[in-house]
């Protein structure tokens, strides 16, 4: 159910701070960054420049936390029922943060659960989603209050990822109901990706929905945003083929590593992939694609290995445990790193005793890290032989052909515009949902009960037909008086009813019907935190 973004009110605090705390007032003020992007977008993306935003830390109120449970109760419904819960993304991307922080904020695939959960454990956070990828991590939430629920998500992240929430605030950008929705499009789309049109965006937003289903957090509105934002990826890729000739981080890395060879060399050049994962696997298709015939893949297992060797029968791809690793670096020319190790895997103390690669290669020894948590720690860089990249330095290979990319984003953005406006109905639709069930349960009451009443004064010896008969009947009645009221709470773009004009028609039919507002999920998680509160 919908609740008003007024709870910022006394009353609020004085349920949300445990009453014996003697915390002081303080507050702080920060200025986000312009969210940088490689592409050009429409005027919209001006409500994402630059956004000062005030953080507060209030001090507990004296009154009673239960007295101010019962004012809420017996406080006009509609307070919290005329407005909804906001949809909230509180991110940091390759855009606008730096990889070194970018790691520390981190969640892998097998933590979101958990993150989901200590998200809605927050006191005004709802429901709640983590996309986490080498290139962005974002938290989506819906929230009570705006305000209070950024403030909870910033210093939730400051807590889990020990940077200061200063800090934060510095790189993170804040999106809220349309610009959020529309901004998880974009990324599902693969605009919001520095490599325009990558595909595995897309396969990365369908696994935040097989994660999230069955987690308790992970609720309707979070989940049939995501679910939009897969439709909307599948589309605009279909009908914009914005990924023809688009390449991904793994390809990008290639790229990366062919332009700082010599060319001369490209043919010859020892190539090392460390980690069979899926960006791994893409790393040595794309090698294989670029005339590479032979490689060493390290992995921990040889099983991964052996299925890329028999789907890439054309190369050469040599197994080598993850114990012979630094073996297989001091034979390589070029070293790309894709696991999922949250510490390096190398270090200056590693890189600096390997042999020195012969001239013809460069003399240099490249390291390709397209893993975030980063697996060559950034040490690596002061050893004289060795020069160190990372997803960070792609934007050198996907400058090209920017022209031609502009111009498939902006077939992509009408298409995500269209589906913004049938995600944003069908939010507005689930508004009058709760009173829709309750007129059709009332309705059904009064005819069962006058059903009854009709069938007893019938008699016993009344024949199943004329029964159902009546019983039709009854439903025809019931069916044609509701359907003009029906009709009145629907607003799911199919007219030009307005949401206002809608949720009008709602409160009139709650009074009229005597039918009780819900507010029951509010207080149940009002009265949740007041009991963490007092244990």
């Amino acid at each position: 159910m919908a609740f008003s973004t007024a709870l910022a009110g006394s009353k609020m605090e004085s349920l949300l701070f445990n009453p014996g705390s003697s915390s002081s007032s303080s507050s702080c003020s920060f200025l986000t960054g312009q969210q940088i992007r490689v592409l050009c977008k429409p005027n919209r993306n001006e409500k994402r420049f630059q956004r000062a935003v005030r953080c507060e830390v209030t001090a507990p109120s004296d009154a009673s936390t239960i007295s101010a449970l019962e004012q809420l109760k017996t406080s006009a419904p509609d307070r919290y029922t005329k407005e909804r819960s906001s949809i909230v993304v509180i991110g940091l991307s390759v855009h606008t943060t730096p990889v070194e922080m970018r790691e520390k904020l981190a969640i892998p695939e097998a933590e979101w659960p958990r993150a989901i959960g200590e998200l809605c454990n927050l006191n005004h956070i709802e429901e709640a989603a983590v996309l986490s990828t080498c290139n962005r991590m974002e938290i989506y939430v819906v929230a009570l209050s705006q305000h209070r629920g950024v403030k909870e998500v910033t210093e939730w992240m400051s807590k889990t990822s020990g940077i200061p929430v200063s800090e934060l605030c510095q790189h993170r950008f804040l999106l809220h109901n349309k610009d959020a929705t529309q901004h998880l499009f974009e990324v599902s789309a693969g605009l919001d990706s520095l490599v325009l049109g990558e595909g595995q965006i897309l396969a990365q937003v369908k696994q935040v929905v097989k994660v999230g289903q069955g987690v308790v957090g992970f609720g309707r509105n979070i989940s049939g945003l995501f679910k939009h934002a897969i439709t909307v990826g599948k589309r605009v890729r279909a009908e914009t083929n914005i990924a023809a000739g688009a390449v991904s981080v793994s390809s990008a890395a290639v790229e990366l590593a062919l332009m700082k060879l010599p060319e001369s060399s490209h043919a010859t050049a020892r190539m090392l992939v460390i980690g069979a994962g899926k960006m791994g696997k893409l790393v040595i298709k794309h090698l294989v694609a670029k005339g590479c015939t032979k490689m060493v893949v390290v992995n921990r297992s040889e099983e991964r290995v052996a299925a890329i060797r028999e789907e890439m029968k054309g190369a050469e791809i040599i197994y080598k445990p993850l114990s012979e690793m630094l073996t297989c670096a001091a034979e390589a020319d070029v070293v790309f790193t894709s696991t999922a190790s949250e510490t390096p895997l190398f270090l200056k103390e590693n890189v600096a005793d390997l042999p020195v690669v012969d001239p013809a290669f460069g003399g240099l020894r490249l390291f390709i890290d397209i893993s975030v948590p980063r697996n060559v720690g950034s040490c690596v860089e002061d050893v004289e032989t060795a020069r160190v990249y990372n997803v960070d330095d792609l934007k050198e290979v996907v400058a090209a052909n920017k022209e031609d990319r502009l111009r498939k984003a902006m077939e992509a953005q009408a298409i995500i515009g269209e589906e913004s406006k049938q995600f944003e109905a069908w939010r507005d639709s689930l508004e009058t949902v709760p009173t829709i069930k309750k007129l059709r349960a009332y309705a059904e009451r009064i005819r069962m009960a006058e059903l009854e009443k009709c069938l007893s004064k019938m008699g016993d010896d009344i024949s199943k037909k004329s029964r159902r008969a009546v019983d039709d009947l009854s439903r025809g009645i019931v069916n044609k008086l509701l359907h003009g009221p029906m009709q009145h709470l629907r607003c799911d773009g199919s007219d030009s009813r307005t949401l206002d004009e809608t949720l009008e028609n709602m409160h009139a039919l709650n009074r009229m019907f005597g039918l009780e507002t819900d507010t029951s999920l509010f207080e149940q998680k009002i009265r949740a935190k007041i009991e963490q509160t007092q244990k």
